[in-house]
């Protein structure tokens, strides 16, 4: 398991997470709450505190690993400020949501599942966002934007980078 370029022992503020462990402590089944909550501060689960989580609670790394990895609500790497989602579903993918999200690679300089360097964009696909009458369809941070085509979406782009 390999550090995010942005986490380092020397800038890794712990308090936060002692805080929330002094809470589960002792409680059976909180692994999954732990991790939430420890994103919910940091933004993503830094190796670190998946260090710290696994020595707290007396579970193999690799455990704690797992589970952080299995479920698609975790995050290993930090988000950028806005978060940009291209569903692909059926509906989507027949709609051309693969345009979509090459047109967002183009503009925003990453690929599917990258985060600018600057950290204020992440681009991923996802496997349905539940508006497939809206389809194409992507959602920037909490706005849904459907019907898309490259001219709509290059529009969201130029908002966005003001």
């Amino acid at each position: 398991m390999e550090a995010s370029p942005v986490e380092n022992l020397d800038t890794f503020d712990k308090r936060p997470l002692l805080k929330i462990l002094k809470k589960y402590a002792k409680k059976k089944g909180i692994l999954i709450p732990l991790l939430q909550e420890t994103q919910k501060i940091y933004g993503y689960l830094p190796r670190l505190a998946l260090v710290q989580i696994s020595e707290a609670t007396n579970t193999d790394i690799s455990q704690v690993y797992g589970v952080a990895t299995f479920y698609a609500q975790f995050r290993l790497a930090p988000v950028g400020k806005h978060l940009i989602r291209v569903c692909h579903g059926t509906a989507c993918h027949v709609s051309g949501a693969t345009r979509i999200t090459e047109v967002c690679e183009e503009e925003f300089d990453i690929k599917d599942g990258e985060t600018s360097k600057d950290l204020k964009f992440t681009l991923e696909s996802v496997a349905c966002l539940g508006c497939c009458s809206l389809a194409p369809v992507m959602t920037v941070d909490d706005n849904t934007y459907g019907r898309l085509t490259d001219r709509e979406v290059r529009k969201v782009v130029e908002k966005l980078k003001k």
